[in-house]
């Protein structure tokens, strides 16, 4: 399956990625900061239950992950280097949670477009691996479908930039990656 699409304007082309690090609005706000990445889209993915909604990922009963599906120009920002990020930004270490959100939901995912993503993928996780003595449980599965998480949740951060979630864990989270 090609996720590879063609930028509105015919030049260049746009790739897909789909990872879940816990909270999506962490997440997207991270990408979001990422020179080449086009746009970044909260929602739900790696379950079972057809269109979920937010409050039934919440019980984890859905097998659904808060992921990101990001939409990237390979010219400007390789596959590779968005999982340096992914790996960067979140604890790949712990089983179902990020910090106070525990869960399912939360776990850490790598969701592939297509074999060579998969492949690079894998050559990350097993450098992580190695970086953390063999602890990392990313699991690493095909996109089977995203459904987009409701509207409220789309660029949250940028929206409520003094929330209370926003500023304990979103704000230091995004210094760190400027330091």
């Amino acid at each position: 399956m090609s996720d590879t699409v063609r930028k509105a304007d015919g030049s260049g082309k746009r790739e897909r990625a789909t990872f879940g690090g816990g909270c999506f609005w962490c997440t997207e706000a991270v990408f979001q900061t990422v020179d080449g990445v086009m746009a970044v889209t909260s929602g739900y993915a790696g379950g079972e239950t057809e269109n979920p909604d937010y409050e039934a990922v919440c019980t984890g009963s859905t097998g659904h992950a808060e992921v990101v599906q990001i939409e990237f120009d390979p010219g400007r920002v390789s596959y590779q280097e968005l999982l340096e990020l992914f790996f960067k930004t979140h604890d790949p270490t712990t089983l179902n949670r990020q910090g106070a959100d525990v869960g399912t939901q939360y776990r850490s995912i790598i969701l592939y477009h297509d074999e060579k993503q998969r492949a690079v993928a894998e050559q990350a996780i097993g450098r992580e691996q190695d970086r953390y003595n063999g602890n990392v449980v990313t699991r690493l599965e095909p996109l089977d479908v995203f459904y987009r998480a409701e509207e409220y949740h789309q660029d949250y951060y940028k929206k409520h930039p003094n929330a209370g979630y926003c500023a304990m864990v979103i704000r230091p989270k995004l210094k760190k990656l400027d330091g």
